[in-house]
């Protein structure tokens, strides 16, 4: 018994330092802002695919389904290590797939009319959580940290990783609902509104790489961060919701507008 449950804490204390997503809050304030953008015609098409289930509910199921080894296939798909040198389109391929190639995958189903309904609802599922994904900038973090996932800081003096911190830490610290998350996102003038929507999933990618090597240059291994870096880096975290809403929005509205 001893052994078990010391295995068991092991296991646990594994699992806590190997996120690779925005955290629940995160995903379903993206969700949320992006409904916000939609036009009439696709949330009406979104809600059918759906069965009535809203977009910040759908939005976590890519993670909700990674405990299942039938949809490991999938799970490269939330990520893709590119070095700094390097753009994603020159950077070496990931032969399971990365979340560029999940994305675009995700587009070609539900834009495909010989696509049966329940694959196109679990590629909508999977499709707004990976454009929330692919704003989190450590999801484009280097290989051989797995994504700043062996960056190890102290959060408030607790331990963690860095990829932890981005991905929920600093959004839980806040203790707001997604909704009021949603509420208080940044504010951007319609001409930022409009720029942030310009481009393709490529364009993209790469804006939020700029981000991605500026991110690890703001913090050093077993450095304990907390409110100092919440000050300076939040604002730049709820932009990047921000963006994957709006975006996320744009192309749910080019699928079924």
């Amino acid at each position: 018994m001893k052994s078990f449950l010391i295995a068991l804490c092991f296991l646990i204390t594994l699992q806590g330092f190997s996120n690779d997503y925005w955290g629940k809050t995160g995903h379903r304030a993206v969700a949320e802002i992006a409904n916000h953008y939609l036009s009439d015609k696709a949330k009406a098409n979104i809600r059918l695919l759906l069965h009535g289930q809203s977009l910040a509910v759908a939005s976590t199921y890519a993670d909700e389904i990674k405990s299942d080894e039938q949809f490991d296939e999938f799970k490269a798909w939330h990520y893709a290590n590119v070095p700094f040198d390097k753009t994603y389109l020159d950077a070496e391929k990931n032969e399971d797939g990365d979340i560029v190639i999940g994305i675009q995958y995700c587009i070609n189903v539900l834009q495909d009319s010989a696509s049966d309904e329940e694959d196109k609802t679990f590629y909508l599922k999977m499709l707004i959580h990976l454009m929330g994904d692919m704003h989190q900038p450590l999801h484009f973090g280097l290989k051989e940290d797995l994504g700043a996932n062996r960056f190890y800081v102290d959060w408030f003096g607790d331990n963690s990783n860095f990829h932890r911190v981005w991905d929920s830490e600093m959004i839980d610290s806040y203790g707001m609902s997604y909704t009021e998350m949603a509420k208080n996102k940044t504010v951007l003038s319609p001409d930022e509104i409009q720029s942030y929507a310009k481009g393709n999933l490529i364009d993209w990618v790469e804006d939020t790489r700029k981000l991605t090597k500026q991110v690890y240059n703001s913090a050093e291994q077993r450095e304990n961060i907390g409110y100092r870096y919440m000050y300076d880096w939040y604002d730049t975290l709820n932009l990047q919701l921000h963006k994957a809403g709006i975006r996320l929005a744009k192309v749910l509205n080019g699928i079924f507008s």
